[in-house]
C-alpha cells in the first residue's frame, strides 16, 4: 500500500503518474484535508482518502508532498504510527534533508529525499533522489520506480542535492526565461505572438530531444548549428559580448547557495 500525503499539484501529478503506470487505485491512499478536493480525487481516480494517522498505519510507503514549512509537524504526527515492519518515507519537499526526516522518525523507518521539477506535471519530470542512513539499496530502487511514473530519475549522494535544485529543480524557469525573451524579440520584430511562441516552444523541445537522444556534448550540437560568419555565429558573439555564459553560471551558483541556506534552516 502506498500513501500520498498532500494532493497539491505535485502530489496529484504523482497520483496520476502511479495510476497511469499500472498501480491499482485500491492500493493507493491519499491524504487531502480540503474536503471538496478530496471528493474530486475519489471520484476522478477511484482512490480512498484517509487521515494522516490512517495512512501511516496502513501504508508501507508514504510519499510526502506537502509544503516544507509543514513537514516537521507532519513527521511528528506520523512518527507514533509508523512502527511495525520496515516503512519507507519519501519526501518531495524542497530543502528537507534526510537528517531532518530521520530526526523526527524512528530508526526503523527508511527515508528518501527527492527533488522533482515541475515538468513532472506533464510526465516529463527530472527527479533526483538521495538515500537516508537506514535506507537499503532495494528501498532506494523502489523509490526510483515510483518516481519514474512522472519522468526520469537519477540517484545522487545527498551532498549534491543543492546542486540538483539549482540545475533541474529551478532549471525549467531558466528555459522559460529564455523562451520569454525569444518570443518578445520576435514580437518586437513584427511577428504575431502566437506564431513566435509556437516557433520558440518547438525549437526548445526539439533541441532538448537532440541533447537527450544524440549523446553529443552540447558544444558539439551548438557548433553544428554555427556556420562561420553566419547568423548563429553573429548571435552567439553578441551573447558572449554581454557575458551571458558567466551570468548563467552565477545564477546557478546563487540558486545552489540559496538551496543550501534553506536546507540548513
Amino acid at each position: 500500500m502506498i500513501a500520498i500525503i498532500g494532493a497539491g499539484k505535485m502530489g496529484e501529478a504523482l497520483l496520476a503518474g502511479l495510476l497511469g503506470t499500472g498501480y491499482d487505485p485500491a492500493d493507493v491512499l491519499v491524504v487531502e484535508p480540503r474536503a471538496p478536493h478530496a471528493a474530486r480525487l475519489r471520484q476522478q481516480y477511484g482512490v480512498e482518502t484517509v487521515s494522516p494517522r490512517e495512512a501511516a498505519q496502513r501504508a508501507a510507503t508514504l510519499l510526502l508532498a506537502i509544503k516544507p514549512q509543514d513537514m516537521v509537524d507532519l513527521l511528528d504526527d506520523l512518527a507514533p504510527h509508523l512502527g511495525g515492519g520496515r516503512r519507507l518515507v519519501i519526501s518531495v519537499a524542497a530543502g528537507i534533508t534526510t537528517a531532518v526526516l530521520e530526526k523526527h522518525l524512528s530508526a526503523d523507518v527508511a527515508v528518501v529525499r527527492a527533488m522533482p521539477n515541475t515538468p513532472a506535471l506533464v510526465g516529463k519530470g527530472m527527479t533526483a533522489i538521495a538515500a537516508g542512513t537506514h535506507t537499503t539499496p532495494e528501498q532506494l530502487d523502489h523509490a526510483e520506480r515510483l518516481l519514474r511514473s512522472v519522468g526520469e530519475v537519477v540517484q545522487v549522494p545527498e551532498k549534491h542535492m543543492d546542486t540538483v535544485t539549482a540545475l533541474s529543480g529551478s532549471g525549467p524557469a531558466y528555459f522559460y526565461f529564455i523562451a520569454e525573451t525569444m518570443v518578445e524579440a520576435g514580437v518586437a520584430m513584427g511577428m504575431p505572438r502566437d506564431t513566435a511562441q509556437r516557433l520558440v516552444g518547438q525549437t526548445i523541445a526539439g533541441a532538448s530531444a537532440m541533447l537527450n537522444e544524440s549523446g553529443e556534448h552540447p558544444v558539439v550540437l551548438r557548433e553544428a548549428v554555427t556556420s562561420p560568419g553566419g547568423t548563429t555565429a553573429a548571435a552567439v558573439r553578441e551573447l558572449d559580448r554581454h557575458g551571458v555564459r558567466t551570468a548563467f553560471a552565477d545564477a546557478i551558483e546563487a540558486a545552489r547557495d540559496r538551496s543550501r541556506a534553506l536546507s540548513e534552516g
